[in-house]
């Protein structure tokens, strides 16, 4: 089905071109330049690079989980999510949780070098288009050859982009080091000149609209735009950031769905809210070609006895889905400390318990946060600890699971692709961005100079999708699950409140979607979240706060993997403080 194709080209693109790890000299292939230097030939290559969006490709290095394109691994280093299973497994990720960072971390090792191959296989498209005689093309090969390039553009901004916001300084690969074999480059600061003119590149260059872009899987003009956006955002340079995001706000190619769970189902995928997604599958009997990256993320047991138990969104996210019974908004002047909202933690699944269904919350909690006594994705009550991986008391897991990225009940025959032990390959598209993360980072922007009316509007428009939409059933079929209570913002009294705001509806909307520790570090405010929330869950989870090592300023960037700066020679330098 629609990603058999991509591993068949890019095993073939493996017989041809670069070595996909950073600082590794290309094998000799079997495919000339010479026999890939038309369109056809282009598009190969550009399969390939596509197909690096997953992060998996045969003899990777690290961590295999590492690679995965939703980054769930480095949520764990925020406040959404802890690692789960028992602490033993998996030890390099509770080293990430707990704050005991290393350079030798294979979980950086391997997306360190995924997201060179990304480069590296846009780099081959790249550098095949350049030796293309356009002069002996017929006028719509032109065309084509100059719309493949914007997409070749696009996708090495993309892992540029995720490489400066995980890694901060990176070496810059261009065209005419692979074409030299120069790979070992010094990394001497942030990508971002080359990221912008990537994605200018792809806005000039690209099919402008979707219409004239059939296959949902490659961008268009405007979604370029709404990464250069974002690459502003992240370097705040507010004043472009929102023209740039108002712009694919007003182009009219993106709107929320009326249903918020429809970003998180197969029948919802490419919809109009999905600006950009990772095209997985499950449906075609390749289980590879789900996403292997994110396999440990399932029930430890749980309704379909899947592994691994991983992904566990925190107390401190579910805490944060209350909202004032009077107003149904947020109650920002308590964000620091908000009352723990029940859960049945460390209590046993024959042991008696009854949701909250009482204290007001915010519907999206129950699309976000697997709790016991409520429906679990169609496959019945989650039932409590019996769903939980961890040991009776001394693991740092906590009572939840995650619900976004686990598929639905009713779209099992479509979406569950399996390895061995029990391994899920779910075939769930990953958003990398979606139309109401753009209207948050254009809220954003807009409270950074000045414009609340903006952000109030912006901000609105997304609480009132979510007040709109369909909420969770009880299991016993007699209504809603909980008591879900929604507000809109009256108005943004200041640039304080109207920060805190948008801050907080970003968590809200995007938990557990691989955003949270991004924006943690793009604010300035890991080392006054990250130590609150360690305190906050510790009223729970007793021994979590005692496992925690101290949050340091320099873990705002991640270290870069020593083996690759010992392959570099010494050409690449570690981040300060490591």
């Amino acid at each position: 089905m629609k990603k058999r194709l991509i591993y068949v080209f890019a095993a073939l693109i493996g017989m041809y071109s670069c070595g996909d790890d950073f600082s590794e000299t290309p094998a000799v292939g079997a495919l000339s330049d010479e026999a890939l230097a038309n369109t056809s030939g282009v598009d190969l290559l550009l399969t390939g690079a596509y197909s690096a969006l997953d992060g998996n490709r045969n003899n990777r290095p690290g961590n295999q989980f590492g690679v995965s394109a939703d980054n769930w691994w480095l949520d764990v280093m925020s406040d959404d999510a802890h690692k789960g299973s028992n602490d033993a497994d998996q030890e390099e990720l509770f080293q990430l949780e707990t704050n005991d960072i290393r350079t030798v971390n294979s979980y950086f090792r391997a997306k360190f070098a995924a997201l060179y191959a990304g480069v590296n296989r846009a780099n081959a498209a790249l550098n095949v288009i350049q030796g293309i005689d356009t002069s002996t093309l017929l006028p719509l090969e032109a065309e084509k050859l100059t719309q493949q390039e914007g997409e070749a553009r696009f996708l090495r901004g993309h892992y540029y982009f995720e490489l400066t916001k995980i890694f901060g300084n990176v070496a810059i690969i261009d065209v005419d080091d692979f074409k030299e074999l120069e790979f070992n480059q010094p990394n001497d600061g942030p990508a971002w000149e080359q990221i912008e003119s990537d994605f200018q590149f792809a806005i000039d260059n690209l099919p402008a609209v979707r219409a004239d872009q059939p296959d949902p899987g490659r961008p268009t003009a405007v979604v370029a735009k709404a990464f250069l956006g974002k690459a502003h955002l992240f370097q705040q340079d507010y004043t472009l950031a929102l023209t740039l995001l108002n712009e694919v706000i007003n182009s009219g190619e993106f709107s929320l769905n009326p249903e918020f769970l429809d970003n998180f189902t197969t029948s919802g995928e490419n919809s109009p809210e999905s600006v950009f997604a990772v095209q997985f599958a499950a449906d075609d009997g390749f289980s590879f070609n789900g996403n292997i990256g994110s396999t440990l993320n399932f029930p430890g047991g749980g309704p379909f006895g899947s592994c691994c138990g991983f992904y566990m969104p925190t107390i401190d996210l579910a805490n944060a889905y209350q909202v004032d019974p009077a107003t149904g908004l947020p109650m920002l002047d308590m964000a620091d400390n908000l009352p723990v909202f029940k859960n049945d933690y460390n209590i046993q699944s024959d042991q008696a318990f009854e949701p909250d269904t009482t204290t007001p919350v915010d519907p999206r909690l129950d699309y976000t946060v697997g709790r016991r006594g409520i429906d679990y994705n169609g496959f019945g009550e989650h039932i409590g600890k019996e769903w939980i991986r961890s040991a009776p008391v001394d693991d740092i897991s906590g009572p939840y699971l995650p619900k976004k990225s686990v598929y639905q009940q009713s779209e099992i025959g479509v979406s569950r692709g399996q390895g061995g032990w029990g391994e899920e390959r779910s075939g769930l598209n990953y958003n990398i961005m979606r139309f109401s993360d753009v209207l948050l980072m254009a809220a954003e922007a807009a409270v950074e100079t000045g414009d609340l009316a903006t952000a109030l509007n912006y901000v609105n428009q997304v609480r009132e999708r979510a007040a709109n939409t369909s909420v969770v059933q009880a299991v016993d079929g007699s209504g809603p699950a909980a008591n879900y209570q929604i507000g809109l913002y009256p108005a943004f009294p200041d640039a304080d409140f109207a920060r805190d705001a948008v801050r907080y509806e970003r968590r809200l909307e995007l938990g557990m979607e691989g955003h949270r520790l991004f924006d943690l570090r793009r604010w300035g405010v890991t080392t006054e979240v990250l130590p609150t929330y360690y305190a906050n869950e510790t009223r729970v989870i007793e021994n979590f706060g005692p496992k925690v090592l101290p949050y340091q300023p320099h873990f705002d960037l991640s270290p870069i993997p020593i083996d690759a700066i010992d392959l570099s020679g010494g050409i690449l330098t570690q981040n300060p403080g490591y």
